[in-house]
Order: structure tokens, then C-alpha cells, then sequence
């Protein structure tokens, strides 16, 4: 196995921009915190969700080895550049690496256990994920949704024990608009996942009754995005000014999601937009900060 290998399958990019969340988590809680502690926890925190995102990576790729060869023959392991037990070798070594940063952090700057539960739980999820989660639907689609929004958490435990509710909120939105977005990708992708056995939503209850009910978890992650407005959030008129576009934006994909007798064209219109809503929901998390 080369490096550079190695490397491609953790997808170093997409764990930068999930780590992305313990950014906003660290920040947010940052009052009181002196410099040195807060760079560090930057750091910590940064390369404990990077490795063990790194590794969910890794595992998810071990598991669909079959479908890989035919979707995605250019990944490490179908085209043989990574074998299958040096995907396994690599996936223990990132998690367990996720794992003592974490166990590091801890001891280092004295902050009790709760963050290293949460590593453990996020490498336990990501395999639960590849395992089993991403087959089963709408349990996997939970399971996207945590692991993603869970950064969030992580980052504001590194600075305080008591977490504030508008991180919660922050969590909320990003749970319920990642949820929504996962449903609607399943109507988008319903063909092709009776192919392979998938059991989505979609499948399941219907397409119909999916997109409504990724509709109500839209509207709920509108609702916990307009929350921490009534919280004591750090700067509330950087919040308020930054957030317009993520909840304007929002707003419109739901009432794309009101129209009746979508297609497959029209769930990949909304699926883009949740997701370029989370982003903007991010960006307004990080001006709250300020």
C-alpha cells in the first residue's frame, strides 16, 4: 500500500470540511478560554475528527468492495492499489489514532472523559454506517446525519462541560437539514437502490410520503436555525445578518418540496440546495462567533 493510496481513501478533503463543525463547536464556546488552550483545541480537536473521519472513510470503501467494482473501479480498493485487509489494518490504525488524540486532549487540558465517549461513539457509528446503516435506509440516514453534525458537540465540550442550547440548536439544523437532504436523495436514487437492495424510504413508503416527510424535517431545521436568535449567542447581529442567506435559501427548496409530482430532476435540484443551505447554515454558525 503507497501513501498516496493511503491518502485517497481517507478522503482527506471531505474530513477537513467536516472537521469544519468542531471549528464552529471550539469558537462558539470560546469565552474565557486563553489563547494557547484555544489553539490547541483547535489543533486536537481538528486531527481527532479528521483521523476518525478518515477512517469511516476507509471502512465504508471495505464494505462496498462489490459495488465499488462496479460504480466506482477507479477507488483504491477495487482497482486493487489497497487489498482488503490492508483497508482493515488502516481503518484500526486511524480510529485508534482519532481515538489517543483524543485521550491525549483530555488529559492534557483536564476536561473529564465526555469527548473521548464521543470519539469512541463516532468510530462506532461510522461502522455501524458501512456495516449495516447504509443498506437499512432510514436508520442510515440518522446515522449520516450524527456523524456529521456531532463535530459540533465535540468541539464545544473541548472548551466546556455545560454546553450552551444554541449549540444544540446548531447541532438541530444541522441534523434535521442533513436528514431531509438524505430522504430526498433517496427518491432521487430509487431505482438504482432496488438494484442493490437498498431500503430507503422511498422504497419503503413511497416516494410521496418520503418527500413529505423530509419536508417536516426541512421545516424543523428552519425552526432550530432561527433559535439561537433567543439565546445568548456571541454576536447575535453577525448571526442574524449571516444566517438571512442560509434560511432564505432554505425556505425557497421547501417550497420547491410543496410542488406536487416531483421527478428525478427535481429531487436533484432540492438535494443540492439543502446542501448549499448547510453550508451557508455553517458559515452563519462561524459569524455567530465572532
Amino acid at each position: 500500500m503507497k501513501l498516496k493510496d493511503a491518502i485517497e481513501i481517507l478522503r482527506p478533503i471531505n474530513d477537513l470540511m467536516g472537521s469544519l463543525t468542531v471549528i464552529i463547536g471550539i469558537l462558539n464556546t470560546r469565552l474565557g478560554i486563553d489563547p494557547f488552550k484555544l489553539i490547541l483545541n483547535l489543533i486536537l480537536g481538528i486531527l481527532t475528527y479528521f483521523f476518525i473521519a478518515g477512517s469511516g472513510m476507509v471502512i465504508n470503501d471495505y464494505y462496498d468492495i462489490e459495488i465499488d467494482k462496479i460504480n466506482r473501479p477507479e477507488r483504491p480498493i477495487p482497482r486493487g492499489s489497497i487489498t482488503l485487509s490492508q483497508a482493515k489494518i488502516l481503518w484500526i490504525a486511524t480510529s485508534l489514532v482519532g481515538i489517543a488524540i483524543a485521550i491525549f486532549h483530555s488529559i492534557f487540558f483536564n476536561i473529564g472523559y465526555l469527548n473521548i465517549i464521543i470519539a469512541f461513539f463516532f468510530v462506532f457509528i461510522g461502522w455501524l454506517y458501512a456495516a449495516w446503516g447504509k443498506k437499512s435506509g432510514f436508520i442510515g440516514n440518522i446515522i449520516v446525519s450524527v456523524s456529521f453534525s456531532i463535530g459540533l458537540i465535540y468541539g464545544a465540550v473541548l472548551n466546556n462541560s455545560n454546553i450552551p442550547p444554541y449549540i444544540y440548536f446548531f447541532f438541530l439544523t444541522a441534523f434535521f437539514l442533513l436528514l431531509s437532504r438524505e430522504i430526498i436523495k433517496g427518491c432521487e436514487d430509487i431505482e438504482g437502490d432496488k438494484n442493490e437492495g437498498v431500503k430507503t424510504l422511498a422504497i419503503k413508503i413511497g416516494i410521496k410520503k418520503s418527500k413529505n416527510l423530509s419536508l417536516i424535517f426541512a421545516i424543523l431545521a428552519v425552526v432550530f436555525f432561527i433559535l439561537p436568535n433567543f439565546t445568548n449567542i456571541l454576536n447575535q447581529m453577525f448571526f442574524l445578518i449571516s444566517m438571512f442567506f442560509g434560511l432564505a435559501l432554505a425556505v425557497y427548496t421547501i417550497t420547491l418540496m410543496l410542488k406536487p409530482n416531483l421527478v428525478k430532476k427535481d429531487f436533484k435540484r432540492i438535494s443540492l440546495l439543502l446542501k448549499t443551505s448547510m453550508f451557508l447554515g455553517l458559515i452563519a454558525f462561524i459569524f455567530a462567533s465572532f
